[in-house]
């Protein structure tokens, strides 16, 4: 009898203890990370992968931010936003840019801003 009643007790404790990780608060289906105010495009960059195909000067699998900032000017800022959200292929040559749906809007337009800010003085 005692031996039936730790098994349930047993049972018990491990059905407690699943359902309690089921019941955890699961992440959001909202795939856009919440606006990082007081953060720095700079900083925004460097801690995306942004680095693994772009340079501040020279080409690499995609165009330096220089080249970019050359290209482009602050008139372009919801535009390039929305190139690094959604991705984009053609205006740099064949390899495609990767979408990036985690980057929220504003967070995108630092990064834009800090990019265009690279533009050289002549």
């Amino acid at each position: 009898m005692k031996k039936l009643f730790l098994t349930g007790m047993v049972s018990l404790l491990i059905i407690s203890c699943s359902k309690k990780e089921n019941s955890e608060i699961q992440p959001s289906s909202d795939v856009s990370t919440p606006v990082t105010e007081n953060v720095s495009g700079q900083s925004l960059i460097e801690a995306s992968d942004c680095m693994s195909c772009h340079n501040a000067d020279e080409r690499m699998i995609g165009p330096s931010y220089k080249e970019i900032a050359e290209k482009y000017s602050e008139k372009d800022i919801e535009m390039l936003a929305s190139k690094i959200i959604e991705g984009g292929s053609g205006v740099w040559g064949n390899v495609a840019m990767q979408p990036h749906p985690q980057i929220s809007k504003a967070d995108a337009k630092k990064m834009v801003e800090y990019i265009l800010s690279q533009k050289v003085s002549k």
